[in-house]
């Protein structure tokens, strides 16, 4: 059956609030749109659960634009429906200082769900809040449900291309996550090209394949057809489900069917044969019919029933069950409880790799945070992220802790962020600091989006030994650095590592990246090690040293020995341990000045990786001992004494220093 006309006014309204956005922003994607606008219209009006007054419901439905880049089909949505956004903020499209940039930020923009843009992120991304959704379900349930609710995503060729969303896909059908619907825009076009360059693959056999339910819409505009593939959708509890419907890139327009309607205005010339092809006034630009508006804003406010009956069923879950509405309030708020049993460290107990020491910290932190939750890529003997007698999340057992990745890093940190976006959670993730190259993009989505990540690496430097120069990350701590809103924490030995265990816990918005030994540390002491600081003397003369050795991790017990050295030599020398850059850098001047004196020019940093960034906290004057060159394949003590991590070489290079002082 065709689209009524009230249908098409309704969708041409989406579609020319974005044409004229991007047309007034001379930058932009009108073309999927135009070419999407139906299916939306679909979802939005048919079957997506949302209230615009109340954009974070916690039993809302989450909407995820994975093809980011046509943010201005979501933005029109929103503005439409009645959320906090206005014409104006449409026309500030892609404008400094805008509710509406370029790609979707969900710390900018209300009913924005999830910061998408590079490709493949947001599906992925999708996965997490499904996972979240059936573990919250789980958990929580009752004899009153309180969670119940789906994850949709409009996804497009580059997002089905690229291999995160493969890995995701795959994860996701094990998982058997039914809440979880995908709309495929098949539009047939990506930027440079049309797909039969590039792209020929059956896709429905492929997500069949990984366990999915699939359908295929024919025609892209068909309101009808759209609803009924969701509806079916919907109705498929057991599988997560993959609609594919065929649209028409930049449809109506001069440039439909091409890659020259995806990345850039259609042009006033074009604007106008787009909006004549399909019966709509050329002015005023930002135009939306009276009628169509009030049938959108009342489309929102149906949202507002569905959450006013939620909250009726909430309130008497929390009445029937008290102690787990205390538990899911305080985990949603982001809050901690008041205590937490954690590990004791002493000389007796206190000599063992930070990986193992952490393992006894996340057991600590799950006793009182049954909110944590997560896993490792196929590594839990390794990075000992296990939580033990918590269970695992599989089907039929969502209420397990323990999510298995598979060796899939990629996948790993996109969905984490995903729970992230859900809320309720807090979750973690774990592999080898070697593969934060395959997590990269997600990690800096989770530093750009303000999202509580904890990110767990082991097997931090050339001294996990043998494995060789494949497995010994060199430069990927500076990577880490070097990424904004990360807090980066390579504790030297147990205490530290509890201590860091508390900050990562504690942070509200910057994922932390907790960065551990595979090989035993002597336990430095009792003490305070003031992690949340970010830097500490750890040893040596408070006052006047000459020499200031700055060490994190397992290189920290080495700078003690090598200032051992040359206190016998009469050189007096300060170690200072400093496991999180980001957290000194934000102590106030005088206490940087006490633990780094600007008047001690005489500094060594050693630290067993790239020695990139380090001039920050060494000076002009100070050395920076690190390696500037991948590994080898040797026993660690063998790649000590090469690259020169030994107390005598690096009291040997301070001596040096201080002499040419």
């Amino acid at each position: 059956m065709p689209n009524t006309p009230d249908d098409d006014k309704r969708i041409d309204a989406i579609r020319f609030l974005s044409v004229d956005a991007v047309q007034k922003a001379n930058s932009g994607h009108p073309g999927m749109p135009l070419g999407a606008a139906a299916a939306a219209y679909a979802l939005w009006t048919r079957h997506l659960r949302f209230d615009p007054s109340d954009p974070q419901w916690f039993d809302r439905d989450r909407f995820v634009l994975s093809a980011g880049h046509a943010s201005m089909l979501l933005y029109s949505l929103l503005y439409l429906n009645g959320y906090d956004l206005s014409l104006d903020d449409l026309r500030a499209f892609r404008s400094f200082g805008s509710k509406t940039p370029g790609h979707p930020e969900s710390h900018l923009t209300p009913g924005v769900d999830a910061t998408t843009g590079p490709l493949g992120q947001g599906i992925s991304n999708a996965v997490g809040m499904a996972i979240a959704e059936a573990h919250l379900g789980a958990t929580y349930n009752r004899a009153r449900t309180i969670v119940d609710h789906r994850t949709w995503v409009m996804a497009s060729d580059g997002d089905l291309m690229e291999g995160v969303s493969s890995e995701t896909a795959s994860l996701a059908g094990h998982l058997g996550l039914g809440k979880l619907i995908v709309l495929y825009d098949d539009n047939k076009v990506t930027l440079s090209a049309g797909t039969e360059a590039t792209f020929t693959e059956d896709v429905l056999a492929r997500y069949e394949a990984y366990g999915w339910h699939t359908q295929r819409v024919a025609a892209g505009n068909d309101v009808d057809a759209i609803d009924a593939a969701l509806t079916g959708a919907a109705n498929e509890t057991h599988r997560p489900s993959l609609v594919v419907v065929r649209s028409h890139i930049g449809f109506g327009s001069p440039v439909q069917d091409t890659f020259k309607a995806h990345g850039e205005p259609l042009g006033a010339e074009g604007v106008a044969r787009t909006k004549t092809a399909l019966g709509w006034p050329l002015e005023p630009t930002f135009y939306v019919p009276d009628d169509v508006l009030a049938w959108w804003r009342e489309n929102g406010r149906r949202g507002t029933a569905l959450r006013a009956q939620w909250q009726t069923t909430y309130n008497g879950w929390s009445s029937d069950e008290p102690e787990l509405a205390a538990q899911l309030e305080r985990a949603r708020a982001a809050k901690l409880p008041e205590r937490i049993d954690w590990p004791h460290f002493d000389a007796e107990n206190g000599n063992l790799a930070t990986r193992d020491a952490g393992a006894a910290a996340i057991n600590a932190v799950a006793q009182s945070l049954p909110e944590l939750f997560g896993g490792s890529a196929d590594l839990d003997p390794s990075t000992k992220t296990n939580l033990k007698g918590d269970g695992d999340f599989q089907p039929g057992t969502y209420a397990g802790r323990n999510v298995h990745f598979g060796v899939r890093e990629h996948a790993m940190g996109a969905i984490a962020n995903g729970i992230a976006y859900h809320g309720g959670l807090l979750p973690f993730t774990a592999t080898f600091l070697q593969f934060l190259d395959y997590m990269k993009p997600a990690v800096r989505l989770a530093a750009l989006s303000e999202l509580r990540v904890i990110f767990i690496y082991t097997h931090d430097s050339i001294f996990l030994g043998e494995d060789g120069p494949t497995h010994q990350p060199i430069e990927h701590i500076a990577q880490l650095r070097a990424t904004p809103n990360v807090a980066v924490i390579r504790p030297a030995d147990a205490l530290e590592t509890v201590a860091a265990w508390q900050c990562a816990i504690a942070s509200p918005s910057q994922p932390v990246a907790l960065i551990l030994t595979r090989q035993k540390v002597p336990f430095l002491g009792a003490r305070e090690a003031d992690v949340a600081r970010g830097a500490y003397v750890v040893f040596g003369d408070e006052s006047e040293p000459e020499v200031i050795l700055i060490a994190t991790g397992s290189e920290v017990s080495l700078a003690i020995d090598a200032a051992k050295l040359l206190e016998a030599r009469g050189t007096k020398t300060r170690v200072v341990s400093m496991p999180c850059w980001e957290y000194f850098a934000a102590q106030d001047r005088t206490y940087r000045d006490r633990i780094l004196p600007p008047h001690v020019g005489t500094r060594v940093s050693i630290e067993a990786a790239a020695t990139f960034g380090w001039e920050r906290w060494i000076g002009e004057r100070g050395i920076a001992l690190g390696i500037d060159r991948f590994g080898a394949s040797a026993p660690a003590a063998a790649l000590a004494d090469y690259f020169g991590f030994t107390p005598a070489h690096v009291a040997e290079v301070a001596a040096g220093l201080l002499a040419r002082a």
